[in-house]
């Protein structure tokens, strides 16, 4: 409106001055001034029209400091061979290679954004190929984190991977190696600990880094393997885990319930030198008697070094090491004469990764994981001694794309010593959330 008028009082004013500029001479004065004073009355009314206006609604903006949203799909393909034609044994990891040749297990769409001013929200849908080239699809995580609360407190509540040490909650493409670590397998079986849930965390005012968490979980299904799990059903279509019969338990109360607290802190030891530790846990029921629990702890290292005068990260040197160990209270089985038994297992992982030139990166992985001797013959056979070693190399083209190579060499108390050689190549389109330091 505004616009409309003051074009007006402009086309107003060009009439008046082209009339005036054909007017006889001996005319101009007086028709100059009768020009004016039209002129005037009509400046007159239109200031009074754009007073008397109501003032129009401002145009709706987005705040670019809060609505956002990023949307990636992230494929890894592998490709290798292995000694043993029964690749899933061998790799137990679900997101591992399955088959010799090519397999598809992680192709993920991720999605992160801004809610509101109070919340972010997360979410990752995986489809994997099976080695039967049948398609499964996945919700592996969504969940919204609260971003305004006060006292440095923060929620997060949805389905998600707990926080427990430090590979559990990385998603495939942000790990260092082709595969999942052999204590991550025994302790929450293919996939990780990840369930619907919530999870409260404080930033300890302290000088330094400090967070304490703690997650609360439904603890049911393959996805919490150690706590409400029924395992695989065996020949007579008895569902067993570690040989023992289970019984699906209800959740009755907050007693079964899954916790998982966290204790994290980090320090600059230098200019250089960064170093982050962590101690973890996870308690609850597990559904081999009425009153049987699990108790699964960790400890974790992290330690990295660079120079002040690195080129796009590189070179570098990161050391990360998990130490974790489970007690798993299996109930009696009459049927199967097998007793009221504690089951113990314990393992860790170490893997440090240089990145020597720009774009290169050489790792190297040793692993290590054992169990006491149970009263079954098959849960045994589950939870026998291994030991891995695997060096790789990877060349990252960009932060969208990378090519790895890797050798394991797997060595089983029980069993025959396998090997497997695998070459991995991720490529990313879209925009990913930057990942945890």
């Amino acid at each position: 409106m505004y616009r409309k008028l003051l074009w007006a009082a402009a086309l107003s004013a060009a009439a008046a001055l082209a009339h005036a500029e054909n007017v006889p001479a001996d005319n101009t004065s007086s028709n100059l001034l009768k020009e004016i004073n039209d002129l005037k009355q009509r400046t007159a009314q239109l200031e009074k029209q754009v007073r008397e206006q109501p003032p129009a609604a401002p145009a709706p903006t987005i705040s670019s400091g809060r609505a956002y949203m990023n949307a990636s799909f992230d494929v890894l393909v592998n490709g290798g061979w292995s000694t043993t034609p029964d690749v899933e044994a061998l790799q137990p990891g679900d997101h591992d290679p399955k088959q010799r040749g090519f397999s598809i297990r992680n192709a993920e769409l991720s999605l992160d954004g801004a809610v509101d001013p109070f919340f972010k929200a997360f979410a990752n849908i995986v489809y994997k190929l099976e080695p039967d080239d049948t398609t499964s699809l996945e919700l592996e995580e969504a969940y919204a984190q609260s971003t305004s609360l006060p006292g440095d407190l923060q929620l997060k509540v949805g389905r998600y991977f707990a926080e427990f040490g430090r590979q559990n909650n990385q998603h495939p493409h942000a790990w260092d190696f082709v595969d999942q670590p052999l204590v991550l397998n025994r302790m929450w079986g293919s996939d990780g600990l990840k369930q619907n849930g919530a999870r409260l965390s404080w930033l300890v005012p302290t000088p330094f880094y400090t967070e304490v968490m703690l997650g609360v979980f439904n603890g049911q299904g393959d996805d919490a393997y150690s706590f409400r799990n029924v395992g695989l059903a065996d020949s007579n279509g008895v569902t067993r885990l570690y040989g023992h019969a289970t019984t699906a338990r209800d959740l009755r109360g907050l007693g079964d319930l899954v916790y998982v607290p966290r204790l994290t802190t980090s320090f600059d030891l230098t200019d250089e030198q960064t170093l982050v530790l962590g101690a973890s846990g996870a308690v609850g029921p597990n559904d081999t008697g009425a009153d049987a629990r699990t108790e699964v702890y960790g400890l974790d290292a992290f330690w990295k070094w660079k120079p002040a005068n690195a080129g796009d990260g590189w070179p570098f040197v990161k050391v990360q090491t998990e130490v974790m160990w489970r007690n798993f209270d299996a109930g009696a089985d009459p049927g199967a004469a097998l007793p009221e038994e504690h089951l113990r297992d314990r393992g860790l992982y170490a893997q440090v990764l240089w990145g020597f030139v720009r774009g290169w990166v050489a790792g190297l992985r040793g692993e290590y994981v054992t169990g006491n001797a149970g009263a079954s013959a098959d849960g045994n056979a589950q939870r026998g001694e291994a030991e891995r070693v695997s060096p790789n190399v990877t060349y990252y083209f960009s932060e969208f794309a990378k090519l790895r190579l890797q050798y394991n060499y797997t060595h089983y108390a029980e069993s025959t010593d396998e090997q497997a050689v695998w070459a991995q190549l991720e490529f990313m389109i879209g925009a990913h959330a930057a990942h945890k330091f």
